[in-house]
């Protein structure tokens, strides 16, 4: 049975070890999870620039194992209990260098999580390599994934595309690192955490993959950057923390932060529409073979013939090809172009009847 009821966590850090934390939460109880994980970077030594000042890497106890088997063994774990707490419909996000991210994708298989993408963040100002001997390691890869491949989880996909111009969202994301004012220091003005990732990146991806009063937890919050966002958006979260350094930081962060408000909250969300096709009009009787359709100038017209095409003094085929024909274009929306002669001979849309099909589809 479980310790831990979550609905008394939400909105708090709890400092203590993610697995154990986890193993003790009532299970399926989170809608989504973000994982920012150790990256087993082992960098053994210090980086140095070219003026021999100390570049701030990872050196951190949290980020040192044994050895690959070792950190393994531990990805292992922590993964098991996530999909624990995880809701069946919910999703996870775990994010990652080339350090551990291809690892943590084949414990992710092992255990049965469905991958959905991996998506790049490209970092617009990346530290350089400043020994010259690599690439500038640019990038960082997250993986999405769900617990089976019937989960139905969430994707608030017009949003994504209203962030975006109005265009489909892609995989690869353009997003500075973490600096200026978000970047939490220490007493000393030294940086409180080496890896703290940037309030956008948790912002698309909650923004993608959750709704508004979903549970969402991070099991390695450092500076809390998913609960801060979390919040804006009006989501719940729980922050698991081993480090009280980071969970103090964190506090006063989000401490700082309301609640988004309900109408600031409101986002796009169109119903994927069924598709019609024309001859389903005929096959109801709203309109008969041998009705005229017009274009709204009455300049062209075409004959419905019984199987839904439609037939002008010169070619034959579907509403779009002809009203393709008609304006001498490449391509047509039939829907919008032609018109049939109600009752009183008005012209009236031939989409106003795909709209009532859809309806009556609707109250099925």
């Amino acid at each position: 049975m479980a310790k831990i009821n979550t609905q008394k966590i939400l909105n708090t850090i709890i400092n203590g070890d993610s697995i154990n934390v986890m193993n003790e939460m009532d299970e399926k109880s989170v809608d989504m999870i973000f994982a920012d994980p150790p990256y087993n970077m082992q960098l053994g030594e210090m980086l140095l620039r070219p003026d021999n000042s100390v570049v701030d890497g990872v050196f951190e106890e949290w980020d040192s194992f044994e050895s690959i088997k070792a950190y393994d063994e531990y990805t292992l774990q922590w993964l098991k209990a996530a999909k624990r707490v995880l809701k069946d419909d919910g999703s996870l996000w775990v994010i990652g260098s080339y350090h551990n991210i291809f690892r943590v994708g084949a414990i992710l298989q092992d255990l049965g999580f469905w991958i959905l993408n991996d998506v790049v963040w490209n970092k617009v100002n990346p530290m350089p390599n400043f020994r010259g001997t690599r690439f500038t390691n640019a990038h960082e890869t997250l993986i999405w994934a769900v617990k089976t491949p019937k989960s139905k989880y969430t994707f608030n996909y017009e949003a994504m595309k209203a962030l975006n111009e109005d265009v489909q969202m892609r995989s690869t994301w353009e997003i500075p690192i973490c600096t200026g004012k978000e970047r939490l220091k220490d007493e000393s003005g030294h940086k409180l955490h080496p890896t703290q990732k940037p309030e956008a990146l948790l912002y698309r991806v909650i923004m993608a993959s959750s709704k508004v009063g979903d549970v969402i937890l991070d099991p390695f919050f450092g500076t809390g950057t998913t609960g801060a966002v979390a919040k804006k958006l009006g989501r719940q979260f729980i922050g698991i923390e081993k480090d009280v350094n980071y969970v103090k930081g964190a506090q006063k962060r989000i401490d700082a932060i309301e609640f988004g408000k309900v109408d600031e909250l409101e986002y796009t969300v169109k119903k994927k529409q069924a598709r019609i096709p024309f001859g389903t009009v005929v096959e109801q009787g709203f309109l008969k073979p041998g009705t005229m359709l017009y274009d709204l100038s009455k300049k062209h017209h075409v004959m419905i013939r019984s199987d839904g095409t439609v037939k002008s003094e010169t070619a034959e085929g579907s509403i779009h090809q002809l009203g393709a024909a008609a304006q001498n274009a490449s391509a047509c929306n039939g829907w919008t172009y032609w018109y049939f002669e109600d009752e009183n001979n008005n012209l009236v849309s031939i989409d106003a009847l795909r709209e009532k099909i859809r309806v009556e589809m609707e109250r099925a």
